[in-house]
């Protein structure tokens, strides 16, 4: 049924096509297909996919589903919900309260995917398809069963009457685009709380999972059955409403995230993800101090890692290490305020002669403070300048931290789990993570955090509107310098030593200013979860898959080039530059209407 274009002379009904399935099957026969053919996929996991346990994650057992079989029974699982919650089955309807096709698809191709992966690394690593017994062939034949259903069920949306016949790539895309979803039914405050509690649950223990994957095949299924996931529980409105609870609790938001966030070494048995999950706090609060000057106030900072490096050096010098040049012993908390404050005074002194310039000029000169920082240190080694930070040989040795009498390099039991060096890290950089949110949020939102945006939009019109431009983005170099600064003071104990060639402006192992940059960019200017979510992803990629690491730049050029056409705002982005960025349907200028009959007109204003 085709709507047809309805003028009058208040609004104009735009009109829309019918969508038409990409393979022609009729809907209810769609459906009973990708329901059979996920129930098949997940049945087939619990069947042996290999005969030999060389190939990691032991997928040889029957009835017990191990490695990447238990990836596709999750994706299995969650196409069989989606596709049984559009015969609107009484308690599943609230699974699809926007697409109801599309999470269908979507989950379809993240099952394919990481089957077809998991044939093909089997098959590869072991010399041919003969190493797959039954169980593999069984789950690749419902997983590509589950898509043909998929792709046989009609779009959520019409074609728009401009494009009522659209090719073949344009029918593929348009049966990823769902509608928005209703508005939710009131709750209970506690039940929302409830709700609320449970998403973070269920994405802390999605994180914990990723971080815990102890073999390259695992995380790649892992990223392919996350990502294919995500883009589905969102084109079903899930996110859409747990945002809007999100929204009108934010403060139990904010709670509930840093409990999640304090429970995660306590799942960890492995030191080393404790690590990577304290590192990945470091960059994240470094990224977020990033997001004031480029996100909030719009300045282009590609040195902004040398504000790390000497906060870094600033605690080292400070920490008693046997090579410190210094020689002193600063506590726990003048440590702190010592390479905050010197990562201040750089970001003044720095900021004054250079933030007069705009655009590239400012890009350039913030490049050069970086490169020059670098090559600085490395002549302070005695030889070329005076003897202050040794050199290429940094200062290495610096002792753990000691925090009212609480040893962080050694083990400590909690509640009966052992906190080890790296975990108690992770709490204290947890701590420093918490602050720095506080100062972004009250930031962003004072009068301050507006004049940034209104410079950021336009300078030239915030500054005849009467916005110190200079002042506030100094004030704005400044508090990210400062935010760097009090990162680089636990880098510097995490990693035992600080050189020069840690800061660099692109390189394979972070940090460095492409990296920070690609972060913020990544995850969503403006915001705060973004820049976290951005520098999170950014840093276990490279982290779990370190056989990519030569092509770690090229990677990340290839994902940012895809990112700014399929998504330019980001992942997590404002309500700003979702306008900004994409067709609302609104117009530019309102249309030009005549006045009704019998209406009186106004001449001028105050007549």
């Amino acid at each position: 049924m085709t709507t047809n274009t309805t003028k009058t002379d208040a609004t104009t009904k735009v009109a829309t096509a019918p969508a038409t399935p990409i393979v022609p099957l009729p809907p209810a026969a769609a459906r009973a297909i990708a329901v059979a053919g996920s129930a098949v996929a997940f049945v087939g996991t619990f069947l042996a996919w290999t005969w030999t346990e060389e190939f990691p994650g032991n997928l040889t057992v029957t009835g017990y589903p191990g490695g990447l079989q238990v990836l596709t029974l999750v994706g299995a699982l969650l196409t069989l919900l989606f596709a049984v919650s559009g015969y609107g089955v009484p308690g599943l309807r609230w699974l699809t309260p926007g697409g109801t096709n599309s999470p269908v698809l979507l989950s379809a191709l993240g099952v394919l995917g990481t089957t077809g992966y998991a044939l093909g690394a089997i098959s590869y690593e072991l010399g041919g398809l003969v190493n797959l017994e039954p169980g593999a062939y069984v789950s690749g034949a419902g997983a590509l069963l589950a898509l043909v259903g998929a792709l046989g069920l009609p779009a959520d949306q019409p074609y728009d009457a401009g494009d009522p016949a659209p090719s073949l790539w344009g029918r593929v895309r348009h049966a990823f685009t769902a509608p928005e979803p209703a508005r939710a039914k009131e709750l209970p405050s506690w039940a929302e709380i409830l709700v609320i509690a449970a998403g973070f649950g269920v994405g802390l223990y999605v994180f914990a999972y990723g971080i815990g994957t102890e073999y390259s095949e695992l995380f790649i299924g892992f990223l392919i059955v996350a990502a294919f996931g995500f883009t589905a529980v969102t084109r079903a409105g899930l996110l859409k409403r747990l945002s809007a609870l999100t929204a009108k609790h934010r403060n139990v938001t904010m709670a509930a995230a840093f409990v999640a966030a304090i429970c995660f070494p306590f799942t960890q048995s492995n030191d080393q993800f404790a690590l990577i999950g304290a590192n990945i706090l470091i960059f994240a609060t470094v990224a977020l101090g990033l997001n004031v000057v480029v996100g909030l106030a719009g300045l282009l900072d590609l040195g902004y890692v040398a504000f790390l490096g000497v906060g870094a050096y600033a605690a080292a010098l400070v920490s008693g290490s046997p090579q410190s040049t210094i020689g002193v012993h600063f506590p726990f908390w003048a440590a702190v305020l010592t390479g905050a404050l010197a990562s201040l005074i750089f970001g003044v002194v720095i900021g004054a002669p250079t933030l007069r310039l705009r655009g590239d000029y400012l890009a350039i000169v913030t490049l050069g403070f970086g490169e020059i920082f670098r090559i600085t240190m490395n002549n302070l080694n005695g030889n070329s300048g005076p003897d202050v930070t040794n050199g290429s040989n940094g200062i290495p040795n610096i002792p753990d931290l000691e925090v009212f009498g609480f040893n962080l390099g050694i083990p400590h039991n909690v509640l009966g789990h052992e906190l080890t060096r790296s975990g108690n890290y992770y709490l204290l950089m947890l701590l420093f993570t918490a602050i720095v949110v506080l100062v972004f949020r009250r930031s962003a939102e004072s009068r301050i955090g507006r004049a940034w945006v209104a410079i950021r939009e336009d300078e030239t019109a915030a500054t005849a509107m009467g916005i110190n431009g200079f002042r506030l983005k100094l004030l704005a170099f400044a508090l990210g310098a400062c935010l760097a600064g009090l990162a680089g003071t636990v880098q510097a104990h995490v990693s035992y030593s600080v050189t020069p060639e840690q800061y660099q402006f692109a390189g394979s192992v972070p940090p460095n200013s492409a990296f920070l940059l690609a972060a913020v960019i990544l995850g969503g200017m403006g915001t705060i979860s973004g820049p976290l979510i951005g520098a999170a992803l950014l840093y276990l990629i490279p982290a779990k898959l370190q056989f990519m690491a030569e092509y770690q730049l090229l990677l990340f050029g290839i994902a940012l080039m895809f990112l700014m056409r399929f998504r330019p705002e980001g992942l997590v982005a404002d309500r700003r530059k979702q306008l900004e960025f994409h067709e609302t349907g609104q117009l530019d200028v309102p249309e030009d209407k005549s006045l009704p009959e019998g209406a009186t007109g106004v001449a001028k204003a105050g007549a």
